[in-house]
């Protein structure tokens, strides 16, 4: 069972099954976030259909791209051959 769960997420062959079940899950979640009740939001943003799942991307891709600029830029990576 799980050396099946490990081949499907490790193996190149299955890529575009992967794929595919990343975009489904990806509109499952934002429809979902249609069926949600909105009476009790505080803020304007917060009644926004898929507000949730743009800001949790967005959020994502900046903690990326800051983890980059850190790494690159910030001097905390090193060589490979570093302690060689």
């Amino acid at each position: 069972m799980i050396e099946s769960i490990v081949d499907f997420f490790g193996d190149e062959t299955y890529a575009s099954r992967r794929r595919r079940l990343f975009y489904l899950v990806l509109v499952l979640i934002v429809v979902a976030d249609f069926l949600v009740s909105r009476e009790h939001a505080e803020y304007l943003w917060e009644r926004l259909p898929g507000w949730s799942a743009v800001y949790g991307f967005g959020s994502c891709v900046l903690l990326i791209f800051v983890s980059k600029f850190l790494g690159h830029q910030g001097g905390l990576m090193r060589r490979e051959d570093y302690y060689d």
